[in-house]
């Protein structure tokens, strides 16, 4: 019998993956489904159902006591929607009182996926042992969470910590979230590609303009790609040394495709990050990869659950 196992889902625009997961983080138990993501919202709830119905099927599902959601945002914990950007389906979708429903009843909690790896990396990564940690995505878009005091800080909504839309360039591109000059226009894998090509870099004769070919670019001396990249991570280091000025954490974890770069991505943070974290009470920031690979997703949702104050453990109910 396995105590404290919980069961977790980790939903995006390109696959719903769910877990039964243990109070040590490790999964027991696996089922995954394609996101029909240009499908209506009820076809979207149908695969996280059968998702569900595989971890039901499971022996081992008696014992799970309570489900962690980490989706992909926005999402409104304190509503229990969702409503991601890349799911149009879904817009402000109750997805807790629906999982609630295909659970039997199970408490729910629901977090955005930024806070879910970030739980992860403080349970089991980069941030462990840290009190006070900003964890960041850095792929396609750019997003975060925040743990301070020792806590996963989710914010009342699920959504604190999104470092990707700070903006760090007051007369910056326009973002798609309505802003200027945000952390994602500038230091997501798509506009490091973009800003690339802008610039004259032109891809292999495999035509890979991704983010990866820019950085293998710029591991082989390519002045524009090493650009580029200098150019996102001088966004990153803005954004990192602003939540740091503003809520004292002391290291910033660094997971996502851009994340695996390297030093091509590291190398130039770190020497940023010394022009914009000057304050004494800031100087001591580190910055390192994550940690949690591929499962980051699921083990936070898993997390955020196991290491919840027992007072929010459904709402009304509870010490």
């Amino acid at each position: 019998m396995h105590t404290d196992l919980v069961a977790a889902l980790d939903i995006g625009g390109t696959k719903i993956a769910g877990a039964l997961v243990d109070g040590r983080g490790r999964i027991l138990v696996r089922a995954q489904r394609a996101t029909p993501a240009r499908e209506d919202g009820d076809t979207v709830m149908g695969a996280v159902e059968e998702v569900l119905a595989e971890l039901r099927a499971s022996a081992l599902w008696s014992g799970a006591t309570a489900v962690g959601i980490g989706s992909a945002g926005p999402v409104d914990a304190s509503a229990g929607t969702v409503s991601p950007v890349n799911v149009p389906g879904w817009r402000a979708y109750p997805l807790v009182e629906r999982v609630r429903a295909a659970t039997g009843g199970l408490p729910v909690e629901l977090i955005g996926d930024g806070v879910a790896i970030t739980a992860a990396e403080h349970w089991q990564g980069a941030a462990r042992g840290h009190d006070n940690a900003l964890c960041m995505v850095v792929s396609t878009g750019v997003g975060g969470g925040l743990v301070l005091g020792g806590r996963l800080h989710p914010g009342p909504t699920g959504n604190a910590g999104h470092i990707g839309h700070i903006s760090v360039d007051l007369d910056g591109d326009p973002c798609p979230c309505g802003a200027r000059g945000c952390v994602e226009r500038i230091a997501s894998g798509p506009n490091i590609a973009r800003r690339a090509l802008e610039g004259g870099w032109r891809p292999g004769p495999d035509g890979d303009t991704s983010a990866a070919a820019v950085a293998a670019a710029a591991r082989a001396g390519d002045p524009v790609a090493l650009a580029s990249f200098e150019r996102a991570a001088q966004a990153l280091a803005a954004g990192i040394a602003a939540t740091a000025t503003l809520v004292e954490i002391d290291i910033a974890v660094i997971g996502g495709g851009v994340g695996k770069a390297g030093e091509i991505l590291f190398t130039p943070l770190r020497a940023a990050l010394r022009n914009y974290a000057t304050l004494s009470f800031v100087q001591r920031l580190t910055v390192a990869p994550a940690q949690t690979g591929t499962d980051a997703g699921l083990v936070g949702a898993a997390a955020a659950v196991l290491t919840r104050t027992p007072a929010t453990t459904v709402a009304g109910v509870g010490g």
